[in-house]
């Protein structure tokens, strides 16, 4: 059974911790929009695609598999195998419906470049109205997309501490052109480059708040069936980051042929890890 009586109290706090600097990488790339006057765009591209790597990698040879495991300890294969597929898809789902909800002039996935925010009349974007309202509306956004991610990272930390350091370091990566959109919006709005950077390095706080949302559902409620519903959800989620904003944007930023390298790579790297690096936890 999968219940949080099994977990110590340090296994807890490197899971909250590992998914609170996941969260807070939106920090990065404020600092990025704030103080330099390019986008490193190769950079970002292979990054990007290489955090999409380890995330389809992981949802796929790691987390499904796992899902469906918890699964089969309550139910036939067959039924097992049913309600992890369901779960999978209803993850993309609830990640998708959470895009739909967010206009698209608000949404923080929407591609920005750091030089967006040294153009045009700083005192026109200051006043205008439509502006602000896109800097509430990007804050909502932000924070409705981290929330499930901050869960997903957070149920990887505690279950296998490899799986959760993947899981954040592609998050991480995940957030710092996402830091960079929210950054330029609310500079416009505010014409302020310190408000720019505050709120979008703790609209990054989604995250450990979904951690802890993740805790108490653990708390009261995790068993090997709901372990494996919400795991196989977690994997829904991954895809659906990988596939709806981290390849676009990365195809955006670069060369399809870097994004290519980047997400092999992500692969490689991750299957790699996963033969190496559990003897040392």
């Amino acid at each position: 059974m999968f219940l949080v009586h099994e977990f110590t109290t340090n296994q807890i706090l490197f899971a909250f911790l590992l998914t609170t600097l996941a969260g807070l990488s939106t920090g990065i790339g404020s600092a990025i929009a704030v103080f330099t006057k390019k986008t490193n765009e190769s950079f970002l591209s292979i990054a990007l695609g290489f955090s999409a790597g380890v995330m389809i990698y992981l949802s796929f040879v790691e987390i499904f598999p796992e899902a469906l495991e918890a699964l089969e300890e309550i139910y036939t294969e067959q039924t097992a195998y049913m309600i992890t597929t369901v779960a999978f898809f209803g993850g993309i789902l609830l990640t998708a419906i959470i895009d739909r909800l967010v206009p698209d002039v608000a949404n923080p996935h929407e591609i920005r470049d750091v030089e967006d925010m040294h153009d045009g009349d700083e005192e026109e974007k200051r006043k205008s109205k439509a502006l602000m309202r896109m800097g509430v509306f990007t804050a909502l956004a932000i924070t409705l997309h981290n929330f499930p991610e901050g869960i997903a990272t957070f149920l990887a930390a505690l279950e296998n501490p490899v799986l959760g350091i993947s899981v954040a370091i592609a998050v991480a990566i995940h957030n710092i052109p996402e830091g960079v959109a929210v950054s330029v919006p609310i500079y416009y709005a505010t014409g302020s480059k310190s408000k720019a950077f505050i709120y979008s390095f703790l609209s990054g706080l989604a995250e450990p708040v979904g951690a802890l949302v993740a805790f108490f559902i653990l708390t009261f409620f995790m068993n090997d069936a709901v372990f494996g519903i919400v795991f196989a959800g977690v994997g829904g989620i991954m895809v659906y980051i990988a596939l709806d904003e981290l390849l676009p944007t990365a195809e955006k930023y670069g060369e399809h042929h870097k994004v290519i390298y980047g997400l092999l790579a992500g692969m490689a790297i991750m299957a790699f890890s996963l033969l190496i690096l559990p003897a040392w936890f």
